[in-house]
């Protein structure tokens, strides 16, 4: 019975797929990122120096320095929330997700995940813009925004922003769900591998349950105990990753150049596939592409965000910057790093051996690519970095779906929104444990799925407020070139005025 269903869901799921992925979806994702760039005049290029002189390298120089706490309302760093941000996006999409993309859609993939995290880029910084614009706080200080926040109160479609809480929710199981069956599927592969053991469904369930507990402790302890966690593992896990790939690929140094000439050369292939449609092949490579750059990134999604807006931070344009850094890293460097050491590990007659309908391939070839580089260390490393890349994404997800379900039950008095919270926490961590053993390829395409939905009004709301995103920049600049102009730091009065009193207070921050 438990199969049937699964079935009836997947057939489901494929037919709405093919419409939440189709060319509308593409076109849209890429025409916002390009509108954006206009607009702000190519920000993501002209400001990516300053993008990354006031985000990464003042947190790096003042790595071990204590910072007294902010005293004014409940938030949490910068850089705690650049972290979460970043560990809800640097994830099992970040290694398995680019494997799967190159083997399903061919090395061709690479170049349109490059491209939708160019416009990426600046999409996420017009979503940290506005997310920290249209923010709300309760009456215990805490700041909430997001998605469904702009398009309520920006947009003023509430309809819409509901609709988008309702996706966001369904976006965070699914992502949770990927990330926990690819920590079972990894873990159970390497145990395999050094037991000979045929049958792992057992030690899928262990991991599971093990990771939904854990999962548990911590989300309790909300956004600060989140922001804490991901800040300590994110520095450590992506340094771990990056190292591994570099050593990798310089290994093979010499099959670098034939990986570019893939990756350029099949990004564009219009042959037909099986006697099908002259151009099947093409969609296909910028589909998988973009489904998975985007699966990886989230821009365009307005989850990370939902992070961002809990900065204490009250310059928008200034987390705005750490949304430009944080696509930069997640796919100009960590997913192609990735591609790279597949691409060189492996040479390129290997992908026509391989049976796309096997279960589980890309976990599997993933875990080759470190074995084969590395061999029983290579293996164990692997069981580590992954786990720690979807763990983190688990956590953070957990927080935007529990924001999204706050703002959807925003009817409710303050004090008894936690209930839904609660209800919504107690299934998130229940569906951790039971994602752990389903279909490898089902978790993916129903995540694929809700995050096509979450998307949908995102975009929409961004391409419609573009020219307040352009204008909230205009003033940040002008006003650090000297201008006495009214800051843009909030769209409500009250919080506007009390944001300017706390930045009038601190002379770094115009400088």
């Amino acid at each position: 019975m438990w199969e049937s269903f699964l079935s009836a869901v997947e057939k489901g799921n494929s037919v709405l797929n093919s419409y939440v992925w189709g060319w509308p979806t593409i076109i849209l994702i890429l025409g916002t990122g390009l509108l954006l760039t206009i607009r702000t005049r190519c920000l993501q290029v002209r400001k990516f120096g300053e993008s990354l002189n006031t985000t990464i390298v003042p947190t790096l120089k003042s790595l071990g320095k204590k910072k007294q706490a902010d005293g004014r309302m409940n938030s949490i760093s910068q850089f705690e929330a650049f972290s979460t941000a970043i560990s809800g996006t640097v994830g099992t999409g970040n290694i398995i997700g680019v494997v799967a993309a190159i083997i399903s859609g061919g090395p061709g993939a690479v170049l349109w995940m490059w491209i939708s995290a160019f416009f990426g880029m600046v999409t996420n910084y017009a979503e940290n813009v506005l997310g920290l614009y249209f923010r709300k706080k309760d009456s215990k200080g805490n700041l909430a925004g997001g998605a469904f926040y702009y398009i309520a109160y920006g947009l003023k479609w509430k309809w819409l922003a509901y609709l988008a809480s309702v996706f966001c929710i369904l976006a965070a199981i699914g992502m949770s769900g990927v990330q926990t069956n690819k920590i079972s599927g990894s873990l159970s592969e390497a145990y395999m591998r050094m037991t000979g053991a045929e049958n792992a469904e057992v030690v899928k369930l262990i991991v599971g349950i093990v990771v939904a507990v854990i999962a548990a402790i911590i989300i309790i302890g909300g956004i600060k105990r989140i922001g804490k966690v991901a800040s300590m593992l994110v520095p450590f896990m992506s340094l771990l990753f990056i190292v591994l790939a570099l050593i990798a690929i310089c290994t093979h140094y010499y099959r670098i150049p034939e990986a570019f000439s893939l990756i350029f050369t099949k990004a564009f292939n219009f042959n037909a596939v099986g006697g099908g449609i002259l151009g099947f092949t093409f969609a296909t490579v910028i589909k998988k592409g973009m489904a998975r750059g985007v699966f990886s990134n989230e821009a365009g999604l307005g989850s990370s965000v939902i992070a961002h807006s809990a900065s204490e931070t009250r310059e928008p344009v200034k987390q705005g910057l750490w949304g430009v850094f944080e696509i930069f890293f997640d796919t100009f460097i960590i997913c192609t790093l990735t591609a790279l050491m597949f691409l060189t590990t492996f040479d390129a007659h290997y992908f026509d051996a391989l049976d796309l309908t096997q279960n589980g391939l890309d976990s599997f070839m993933s875990m080759s690519m470190f074995s084969d580089n590395f061999g029983a260390f290579g293996t164990a490393t692997f069981s580590i970095i992954l786990p720690l890349f979807a763990f983190t994404t688990i956590i953070a997800w957990s927080y935007y779906g529990e924001k999204a379900v706050e703002f959807f039950f925003g009817f409710m008095k303050e004090e008894n929104r936690k209930y839904p919270v609660t209800v919504f926490k107690v299934l998130y961590v229940l569906l951790i444990a039971v994602s752990a053993t389903i279909h490898s390829q089902v978790v993916w395409d129903i995540s694929d799925t809700c995050n096509g939905l979450m998307a949908l009004p995102n975009l929409i709301c961004l391409v419609a407020l573009s020219g307040l995103v352009a204008k909230i920049t205009k003033n940040y600049f002008d006003r650090k070139k000297g201008a006495k102009i009214e800051p843009m730091l909030s769209a409500y009065p009250d919080l506007n005025e009390e944001f300017k009193q706390d930045i009038s207070g601190d002379d770094q921050e115009m400088k």
